[in-house]
């Protein structure tokens, strides 16, 4: 099953982070990169803090997209995130969160897919339409390109970044 991830973050070394997240995905028996965004800055939501930088990954998994959940949770706490500690939409070493897939609609305690918030935030629409701007959001009825290029969305303070070491990196892995 193909999946769409968004990565966020603004503390500390983010784009080493989203390196080795990737990376450790990719080394996963279950897991296999596709496809990566470019690298997205973004004003944060909530709290004052930092820019995030933010990207999508587009992945092939050969489990319950559940598992998959875990994995990105455990790959979190290697970053040093602390979901205990930290406030709600406050500032974050690593944040992966699962998107969407096609025709998966998943409501449950721990996992919502669609994400729930995905066609209201330009940080998580505009990477992911990047690389998977035909598919349909389940509950929306539009394609990801089409939700990203409403005015709602258009407004929101995000801009992409040209970073050859971003560029360096997908290179490395293939992708």
């Amino acid at each position: 099953m193909d999946i769409l991830i968004g990565l966020g973050g603004n503390l500390g070394s983010v784009r080493e982070n989203f390196f080795q997240a990737l990376a450790l995905l990719n080394d996963w028996d279950f897991c296999e990169v596709l496809q990566i965004s470019s690298l997205y800055r973004s004003a944060p939501i909530g709290p004052d803090q930092p820019d995030y930088l933010n990207a999508a990954a587009l992945l092939r998994i050969s489990v319950d997209p559940r598992k998959l959940l875990v994995k990105c949770l455990r790959i979190e706490e290697k970053s040093g995130r602390d979901r205990v500690q930290e406030g709600r939409w406050g500032p974050r070493t690593l944040d992966l969160d699962l998107l969407l897939a096609p025709n998966i609609i998943c409501a449950g305690p721990h996992l919502n897919l669609p994400h729930p918030r995905l066609h209201e935030r330009a940080f998580a629409l505009r990477p992911s339409a990047e690389i998977a701007g035909d598919w349909i959001h389940a509950f929306q009825d539009l394609s990801l390109r089409s939700l990203a290029d409403r005015e709602e969305i258009a407004t929101q303070d995000i801009r992409r970044l040209k970073d050859e070491t971003w560029k360096q990196f997908l290179a490395e892995i293939g992708v």
